[in-house]
């Protein structure tokens, strides 16, 4: 059975190449578009719940636009859903992404000048020129430091992980205005130049390579359980949103093991090294 998270197919449209594999009543190569609020909410139908959210500029494929609401998938993992056509422009070529926590875009190189957005890390953008200290870009003026080239991926995803240190708790959050586990290990590894899927379940079949139980985990390991994921920040320590300090933090690995387990979440159910790591 194919995933519905997945799956650009709703009954009504799907996508061209899905053509003998599912029923629609039409099929489309769809519309390159890009995102172009600060943060979109990915919904499983259209007003219905959060599945993940989509950042500025983060390229999607528009497969219907009905009532307000597009059907979409996403570039970057795959994901589909549904997002407000509020949330969409043009498509852009992004040279650039947030590379701190958050930054904004000013109205001018003059960080004392109306701020025109809110920038989460990854979020992406088109440079066209540098004033001073910032960068311009379609949206406004950016300070340079915080901007980095999509070509010059980062080394250590938990580094970028644990820029989000603090961030509130968001069950399908995708920013630093809140995130959730699979969130967290995904921000790391995209700014890293890694694939990763936007789920923890799909995390836990595509990432990495399985080691046996007992073995000593390291800096950049992930761990497990049902429905949740968690970095290794050390051999003592995990980096993980989660919903016991609603936010991103440090845990003892000892404690959270105990923690989870007493929760009736069970143990982990795989601890993963990312290959070459």
């Amino acid at each position: 059975m194919m995933d519905r998270r997945l799956t650009p197919a709703n009954g009504r449209v799907a996508a061209a190449h899905l053509l003998g594999q599912v029923e629609a009543q039409y099929f489309t190569e769809g519309e390159e578009v890009s995102v172009s609020a600060d943060v979109a909410d990915l919904l499983k139908s259209p007003g219905g719940a959060r599945d993940r959210q989509l950042t500025y500029g983060a390229a999607v494929t528009v497969y219907e636009r009905y009532e307000g609401w597009a059907f979409v998938q996403a570039q970057a993992d795959g994901f589909v859903g549904y997002v407000s056509e509020e949330a969409l422009g043009l498509r852009t070529e992004p040279t650039h992404r947030v590379a701190t926590r958050a930054t904004h875009a000013y109205a001018e190189a003059n960080l004392k000048t109306p701020d025109r957005a809110f920038l989460t890390l990854g979020a992406r953008l088109c440079v066209s020129g540098q004033s001073g200290a910032f960068l311009e870009t379609e949206t406004g003026f950016v300070p340079a430091g915080h901007l980095l080239p999509l070509d010059r991926p980062e080394p250590d995803p938990v580094a970028v992980s644990e820029r989000l240190l603090g961030t509130p708790y968001l069950w399908g959050g995708n920013s630093a205005m809140g995130i959730d586990c699979s969130g967290l290990v995904q921000a790391g590894l995209l700014a890293c130049g890694i694939d990763c899927p936007g789920d923890s379940d799909l995390q836990a079949r595509a990432l990495g390579e399985t080691l046996a139980p007992g073995t000593p985990p390291k800096r950049g390991d992930l761990f497990f359980w049902k429905g949740h994921v968690a970095w290794i920040a050390d051999p003592q320590t995990l980096l993980h949103a989660n919903a016991f300090h609603m936010a991103v933090a440090y845990e003892p690995i000892a404690s959270a093991l105990a923690r989870i387990e007493g929760q009736g979440e069970g143990p982990v159910t795989r601890h993963a090294r990312l290959t070459g790591a």
